[in-house]
């Protein structure tokens, strides 16, 4: 018996079909998220928190159930559940290595991508000596500083730290290439900023740290839902990403390279498989995750069927891409003519995914998101673990209000979040005049 995911009506297209068909309009996509029909106050919800975890299709709640009721066991066992536990597996890690740009004795599970970041340095650390140097970036999310600045107190390792540009929420390239030396073993870099939306050069990134013999670590987690990643073109060495930023289950994914893969030092019971990828895995996996990671994948897929996943997925998130500028210039512009409120990060043209950030006038950002919600518009508010970043900008303990559009985002939930803004505003400037 095998296990098989349920299709999404965007992908049931006839064969002749296929070679003209394009994603699916953004009204068919909607169809298959359940959390867009509800309510709040009497008013449908405009998730626009995608940014901290995106809202799930019904094919991967559905991959989720169909394991867990036809399908769970452990692994390794000569009896059916177990070997279609397996299989699943192999099939999850195939996905995930379409995904990505790998080979899926590269694809490595765990609970969350800080899980696997913390896991990862630990295994990288034990080659480090005292006085090797990290690269860490401003930009990141703290997953991929702190289990770098353990390192500091663990092993000895010195941390450099390479600044951003307040004005336009971009690295300072020059520090950069000063903070990289013959000391230094390895740079860890985001290829987006979950804050501010900035996408990051991170093939110079990868040049930068080959030229000092040194590894890569790249945190994808907010990149990987907005445009498609490639190992292989990046070249770089680890590699995570987070399956609940796009559509799936809470998961994560750890890629790294074959080579290190089978050479790190990875803690792991003696017992368990040497083998790449199960050596950097510990314990019981979750299995029903890796059966939703997968779904997920598919059902991005599912909405530029071609002859190949890896191809579909191409098509599929360069597409979601180019829809959400105009959205994005949208919710930067409405913004942006409302009296007091600042915005932070990239311009709408620059490189940047479709997540924005800003603040209104003497309005705690807290607030600004209860008050939102209160008109069904769900957004984020706080420092989203980018804490140097609103160190930075002087702007902490409140924070920032953090919005971003997702495959199903539309302009008038895009509107009602600038009306919304807008009366905000305009109440706290009446307060005090």
């Amino acid at each position: 018996m095998t296990i098989t995911q349920p299709t999404p009506k965007a992908a049931r297209l006839p064969s002749d079909e296929v070679a003209a068909a394009t994603i699916a309009p953004v009204e068919e996509i909607r169809s298959h998220f359940p959390a867009l029909d509800r309510l709040h106050n009497g008013q449908p919800v405009a998730y626009l928190d995608g940014p901290g975890g995106t809202q799930v299709p019904r094919v991967v709640v559905e991959a989720l159930s169909d394991y867990l009721y036809c399908h769970n066991a452990n692994t390794h066992w000569d009896y059916p559940t177990s070997a279609e536990t397996d299989e699943m597996i192999d099939r999850s890690r195939q996905a995930m290595a379409d995904f990505l740009g790998a080979s899926p004795a590269e694809i490595v599970y765990g609970a969350n991508a800080t899980t696997l970041a913390f896991h990862a340095s630990r295994a990288l650390g034990r080659t480090f000596r005292p006085g090797d140097e990290i690269v860490v970036t401003e930009l990141d999310h703290h997953a991929n500083i702190g289990p770098w600045q353990a390192l500091e107190h663990e092993r000895g390792c010195v941390l450099q730290v390479v600044r951003m540009d307040l004005k336009t929420g971009e690295l300072d390239w020059s520090d950069f290439e000063r903070k990289v030396t013959n000391e230094t073993k390895l740079i860890a870099v985001g290829a987006a900023s979950n804050a501010l939306g900035t996408i990051n050069d991170v093939p110079r990134a990868v040049k930068l740290a080959h030229a000092a013999g040194a590894y890569t670590f790249v945190d994808a987690v907010h990149y990987a839902p907005h445009q498609l990643v490639d190992v292989r073109a990046w070249d770089c060495d680890l590699l995570m990403c987070s399956a609940y930023k796009f559509y799936g289950p809470h998961i994560g994914a750890l890629y790294c390279r074959r080579e290190l893969l089978e050479s790190l030092p990875f803690a792991k019971l003696a017992p368990a498989s040497n083998a790449a990828p199960e050596r950097a895995e510990t314990g019981t996996l979750n299995h029903e995750g890796m059966a939703g990671a997968a779904a997920a994948i598919n059902f991005l897929a599912s909405l530029a069927p071609s002859d190949s996943r890896r191809q579909s997925l191409t098509a599929a998130l360069e597409e979601m891409h180019q829809r959400s500028r105009p959205l994005v210039r949208q919710m930067w512009s409405g913004l942006a003519d409302i009296d007091g409120v600042t915005l932070y990060g990239p311009q709408p043209d620059a490189a940047r995914t479709s997540t924005i950030a800003f603040t209104v006038p003497r309005v705690a950002s807290s607030a600004v998101v209860g008050q939102l919600a209160q008109h069904g518009v769900f957004v984020t508010s706080g420092d989203f673990y980018a804490m140097t970043i609103v160190d930075r900008l002087g702007l902490a303990p409140e924070g920032l209000v953090r919005a971003g559009c997702a495959c199903y985002t539309t302009a008038d939930e895009v509107a009602r979040l600038v009306t919304g803004v807008r009366q905000i505003a305009a109440r706290s400037l009446s307060a005090t005049a």
